[in-house]
C-alpha cells in the first residue's frame, strides 16, 4: 500500500492469502500462521506435510486479528483483493506488505522473496521453473496445438475459466485455448442454461470441479454431463475431459500448486 520498511530477515511472517503460504514454503519459510484452506481445511493436502504447528487464522476474508497479535510477527504478507481495508490494522500489528491480486503466482512469490530476503532461493526455483518448461514444451511438440478448456460446476451454473492460476499457468506453457475461452479482461463467463454448453467445446477440457462440497455442484455436472449437448463436446467425444484437483489447480496459486500443475500434465498427456 506504499513503503513499507521490513528489518533484516523476518523469522516469523503470518500469511494472509494462500499463493503467500505456498510461496513461503517454498522459499523454505513455514508461517507462524496462516489462513485456512478454501476446501480441505485446514491446509490443502499438498502442502498439509509442512504446515505442522501452523496457527490457523480464520477465513481468507476475515482473517482473525487478535491471533495476528498474540503471535506477534515481524511480517505480515497480505493482498489488497482481501485486506486492502485492514491495511492500517494490519500494519499497526507488524510491517505488512501486500500483493495486488491472489491469483498472480509469480508476483506473490517475487513480493515474498523480496520481505522474506529469499530472493536466491526464489531464483533458483524460476531457473528449474524455466528449465521444466522447456522440457515440456519440447515433449509436446504439436500436442500444444491442441485447444484446451477450462470448466468449474458450481450449485447454480457452469463456468468456463478465462483467466487465473490455471490458465496463467496454461498460457505460460504454450497450450492453444479456443479462441472464445480466451482472457481480456473478464475472469471467465456463467453458464445458467444447457443450452450454452456448446460455449465448452475444446480438444481437451480440464474440469477443476470441487469434489468436497456438498452443495450440489456435483448434481448439476452429473446432470450437464449427461446432456446431449455435451456429448457433443469434440473432448468427449475423443475421451479428453480430465477432472483435476481444484486445490493445486485453483486454490493453491503458488509455485508449489504450479509445479505440481505442470507434474499433472507430464501425466495427462502421457509424456517420459
Amino acid at each position: 500500500m506504499g513503503d513499507t520498511k521490513v528489518k533484516g530477515t523476518p523469522e516469523k511472517v503470518v500469511t494472509l492469502f494462500q499463493g503467500a503460504t505456498d510461496a513461503a514454503l517454498l522459499l523454505g519459510v513455514k508461517p507462524v500462521g496462516a489462513v485456512e484452506s478454501w476446501i480441505e481445511q485446514p491446509w490443502y493436502n499438498y502442502i498439509r506435510d509442512k504446515m505442522e504447528g501452523v496457527t490457523n487464522l480464520g477465513s481468507e476474508n476475515q482473517p482473525n486479528l487478535e491471533e495476528i497479535v498474540a503471535l506477534k510477527p515481524d511480517l505480515i504478507i497480505a493482498s489488497k483483493t482481501r485486506h486492502e481495508e485492514i491495511y492500517s490494522q494490519l500494519s499497526a500489528i507488524a510491517p505488512t506488505v501486500m500483493t495486488e491480486e491472489v491469483h498472480l503466482w509469480k508476483d506473490s512469490l517475487h513480493l515474498t522473496a523480496e520481505a522474506l530476503n529469499k530472493q536466491d532461493e526464489e531464483e533458483k526455483f524460476l531457473a528449474e521453473w524455466a528449465d521444466k518448461i522447456a522440457d515440456f514444451q519440447e515433449k509436446m511438440g504439436d500436442k500444444l496445438k491442441l485447444e484446451v478448456g477450462i470448466v468449474d460446476f458450481r450449485a447454480d451454473h457452469a463456468r468456463i475459466v478465462y483467466t487465473g492460476f490455471s490458465a496463467l499457468v496454461l498460457d505460460e506453457l504454450g497450450i492453444a485455448r479456443p479462441v472464445n475461452q480466451q482472457g481480456g479482461e473478464d475472469w471467465g463467463v456463467k453458464l445458467a442454461s444447457k443450452e450454452n454448453i456448446p460455449q465448452m467445446d475444446a480438444d481437451i477440457i480440464f474440469d477443476q470441479t470441487s469434489l468436497s462440497r456438498d452443495d450440489g455442484r456435483l448434481d448439476l455436472r452429473k446432470e450437464w454431463t449427461e446432456h446431449p449437448l455435451w456429448k457433443n463436446l469434440r473432448s468427449v467425444q475423443h475421451n479428453r475431459v480430465y477432472e483435476v484437483d481444484t486445490a493445486v489447480w485453483n486454490n493453491g496459486s503458488g509455485p508449489l500448486a504450479a509445479m505440481e500443475m505442470l507434474e499433472d500434465l507430464y501425466e495427462i498427456y502421457d509424456l517420459q
